[in-house]
């Protein structure tokens, strides 16, 4: 089955209906308290890939914790989170674009202008992939900037 920007958007829709509403945005997005899922957002940018991170690397930033697979990546964190933080809170890239809170996987990732974006999964991933540009230029201007920590 050929994946087209409607079957993504379909099954984007569905996969959306289906999960509860929340109640209250947080800035950042998190699962069980952890930002991306408690996978590493230095490595997305060192390694070139998703690495969980651990608890013995851990800190608390924006309301969530955040965890490293090294003390070095938490360091390099902390000197300068914005850089590595994703994009609209750790929410998905693609519905941002639509001005929804959607959550993420952290295995659907690009870094893209030096900036690290997540996306639902890897087929709203591959059409979010098609005009990045776009779509960022759309969620820029739909991510609110008064969402508390």
């Amino acid at each position: 089955m050929q994946f087209t920007r409607r079957t993504a958007l379909g099954l984007f829709a569905a996969a959306a209906t289906a999960m509860p509403a929340l109640a209250a945005q947080s800035a950042i997005y998190t699962k069980g308290g952890l930002a991306v899922g408690g996978y590493d957002t230095v490595a997305y940018f060192t390694e070139k890939k998703p690495r969980k991170g651990s608890a013995e690397h851990s800190l608390k930033w924006r309301g969530a914790t955040w965890r490293f697979k090294s003390a070095e990546n938490k360091a390099l964190f902390e000197a300068n989170p914005e850089k590595y933080a994703p994009q609209y809170g750790g929410y998905c890239a693609y519905a941002m674009a639509s001005g929804d809170f959607v959550s993420t996987n952290p295995k659907a990732w690009d870094i893209y202008n030096d900036k690290l974006y997540l996306n639902y999964n890897s087929i709203i991933w591959a059409v979010w992939n098609r005009d990045k540009n776009g779509y960022v230029t759309r969620a820029d201007k739909r991510w609110p900037t008064n969402l508390s920590y």
